[in-house]
């Protein structure tokens, strides 16, 4: 086993007595839950207001690249049927 399994095995073990700890305790473990549900809306509202800023600068955003690969995977699949066609006929 070499010396970077072990570290890794190590840390593991440290943050999962971390968490036990921290879950312990059944009001700070509801804290805990509270606030990961805040920081999620909090970037929910924020990914929603950087996508309205990013169009109204005609600046791309990542859904919008995601949209066009998969417009373009489409369109590659339906060449590739075309050239198939092409090529029977």
């Amino acid at each position: 086993m070499g010396i970077t399994s072990r570290l890794k095995q190590r840390a593991m073990g440290y943050s999962q007595k971390a968490m036990e700890r921290l879950f312990a305790d059944e009001k700070r473990a509801q804290k805990v839950v509270e606030v990961l549900g805040k920081a999620q809306q909090a970037k929910k509202s924020l990914d929603s207001t950087q996508r309205v800023v990013l169009h109204q600068l005609n600046f791309a955003t990542r859904q919008d690249f995601k949209d066009l690969g998969r417009q373009l995977s489409g369109l590659k699949k339906r060449l590739r049927s075309l050239d198939e066609k092409i090529a029977s006929l």
